[in-house]
């Protein structure tokens, strides 16, 4: 499969793509646990079917550590017991901020909460704008196609 668009080749792009990618890295600098950040990034993207950013953050979530059972139940973390309570409440405030379309009322009272006993102010913050951030980069990749599988570990830091 070939994508339809080259973003690395586009000037548009590179101008916009630069502070895009600036703000992924503010994201990764922040308080909200990095095993949280990747695992949270795998889930919205397999929500959305983006390839290219599963295959990403399965690679750097192996990388970093992550067993191979965790990562595979990301999709049923509901019924999987390997997963915190902090993580639990991150899924489901991921979901609940990626199916905005499906859920009219957005994230529930009862899902914030549930997620604010878990994570400090600046880490809901950062968890906040990493659901969007992703939802936002599935849809570049989506939107044109973009191809999976060649991701190395690291590659774009």
């Amino acid at each position: 499969m070939d994508a339809r668009l080259n973003y690395f080749a586009d000037p548009t792009a590179g101008k916009v793509l630069k502070y895009f990618m600036s703000a992924g890295k503010a994201l990764k600098d922040s308080p909200l646990p990095a095993a949280t950040q990747e695992l949270v990034a795998l889930r919205v993207s397999q929500i959305n079917g983006c390839a290219v950013c599963i295959d990403m953050h399965t690679k750097e979530a192996a990388a970093a550590g992550e067993t191979s059972v965790r990562l595979n139940l990301v999709a049923a973390w509901r019924e999987a017991t390997v997963f915190t309570e902090a993580e639990r409440a991150a899924f489901e405030l991921a979901e609940e901020g990626t199916r905005v379309a499906d859920a009219a009322g957005g994230v529930s009272d009862k899902v914030w909460a549930y997620a604010a006993q878990h994570f400090d102010e600046e880490q809901l913050t950062a968890l906040v704008i990493l659901v969007s951030f992703m939802n936002a980069a599935n849809r570049l990749n989506i939107i044109s196609r973009q191809p999976a599988g060649d991701y190395e570990p690291g590659q774009f830091h």
